[in-house]
């Protein structure tokens, strides 16, 4: 597994709560999906946790995804604003 960022820089940011959010699935399902406890989830969507390769992978190809879709060592950009050139207003 995976391990608590020590520094900003060590983050690994996530688009989980989103993509989840958008397919209508819960932290329990998407855990029990992947093989992880739905705190794994959880801490994953919060930045409590750094992921795995291999979860990292289990998770962006159950979303369908690549994984640079899903994560980034950079925080990500809203999906609107990847997606349709949107900004907040």
């Amino acid at each position: 597994m995976g391990r608590t960022p020590r520094r900003e820089e060590d983050a690994v940011h996530n688009r989980i709560a989103v993509l989840r959010t958008e397919r209508g699935t819960s932290r329990k399902e998407l855990a029990e999906a992947i093989g992880v406890h739905p705190q794994t989830i959880g801490y994953l969507e919060r930045g409590e946790y750094s992921p795995s390769l291999a979860l990292a992978l289990k998770i962006a190809r159950w979303f369908g995804l690549p994984v640079e879709a899903v994560f980034s060592l950079e925080p990500l950009a809203p999906l609107s604003t990847e997606l349709y050139g949107r900004t907040t207003r």
